[in-house]
């Protein structure tokens, strides 16, 4: 079997990307099937986790960011930008270093997981912080872009949604069958667009005939879509989908309607619950953020016997300060034997 060399050389006839691939070998994550989380989450139905923690980044951003740089150095960009919660602007740092291009990301202060923010500073993105949310950064960013060469990589680039649509490809390849339900968490609602995207263009292509029921779940503080306005201040500890004003709401919507879907709002207690259920039920480490579909999805009722694919878009290792403070301080014993037994209970 030939190497796995990234999304463009595998789908390159199915996207509208021009240029040289700049790939980190991007993609082929695996579908995990996840019995013991379904008798928590959905008991009775299939649930498989597709789990994009283990792209090269450590996100599901990287899809879109081979297909956005590929264009972007295809027509001589020098600069690129984007505002982020963070893993964007790691995607982002990772792909321009890889294509020699100057990255530039705005991030709002304080509000960026570690792990992210270490990410873009080690792949040598320029990283501004500003008084304001992601909503007021993407703002800057737009302004900016519209009316210099700067570049923009955030998922209003069409380019980026053309990578993120793969993902649908490879859901339908793993399981030879489209899922009955597909759920994500949804902050600037990036993903739920390209999925739907990706899911239709199978059946324009007559890969598949039908399509899958998407549930989106928002963090309760930063839930526009779900209760149709602009959240002004966002707050969640799910930092990556602490967004008030999503760039593809429209298209959200869009998905939602099409498919007879639901987009709900789930709690930042249901979100750690759900974060510590898929650890340490199947052994999957995850960011906060992207348990929101698995909070969403125990709110939801799924029929016994129906497959259910939920998408976990970052790795743990982001956040690493969420594992710690919502878990044990690790128990402390003497370096003696019958400390360790009894510490044990053998």
């Amino acid at each position: 079997m030939a190497a796995w060399q990234g999304l463009i050389h595998r789908y390159r006839s199915r996207m509208n990307i021009h240029g040289e691939a700049v790939s980190l070998c991007e993609g082929n994550t695996p579908l995990i099937p996840c019995p013991r989380l379904a008798e928590w989450a959905c008991p009775g139905a299939n649930l498989y986790i597709k789990y994009e923690g283990l792209n090269p980044t450590g996100s599901f951003k990287d899809r879109g960011m081979t297909t956005a740089i590929t264009e972007a150095a295809h027509h001589g960009a020098r600069t690129v930008i984007c505002a982020s919660t963070g893993n964007t602007a790691a995607s982002a740092a990772a792909y321009a270093a890889r294509a020699g291009i100057h990255c530039v990301v705005l991030i709002p202060d304080g509000k960026v997981a570690l792990g992210k923010l270490a990410g873009a500073m080690a792949y040598g993105a320029q990283v501004l912080q500003i008084e304001g949310s992601f909503d007021f950064a993407l703002k800057m960013v737009r302004d900016l872009t519209n009316d210099t060469d700067v570049v923009l990589v955030n998922s209003l680039n069409p380019a980026r949604l053309e990578g993120q649509k793969t993902a649908a490809f490879e859901v339908v390849e793993q399981l030879s069958a489209v899922p009955d339900w597909l759920c994500l968490p949804v902050g600037n609602a990036g993903n739920i667009s390209a999925y739907w995207m990706g899911f239709n263009q199978m059946v324009s292509e007559g890969e598949s005939r039908t399509l899958p029921i998407v549930l989106g779940a928002q963090a309760e503080g930063a839930a526009p879509i779900v209760y149709d306005r602009v959240f002004e201040q966002p707050e969640t500890l799910a930092t990556a989908i602490r967004i008030g004003n999503p760039a593809r709401w429209d298209q959200a919507n869009q998905a939602i309607k099409e498919s007879n879907g639901r987009m709900l709002a789930v709690t930042d207690a249901e979100i750690i619950e759900a974060y510590q259920k898929v650890a340490q039920l199947e052994g999957i480490f995850c960011e906060p953020s992207s348990a929101a579909g698995i909070a969403g999805l125990r709110k939801n009722p799924v029929q016994p016997g129906e497959t259910v694919v939920c998408v976990l878009t970052g790795h743990g290792l982001k956040d690493p300060d969420s594992a710690l403070s919502t878990s044990s301080a690790p128990q402390k014993i003497a370096a003696v034997q019958d400390e360790l037994r009894g510490a044990i209970g053998c």
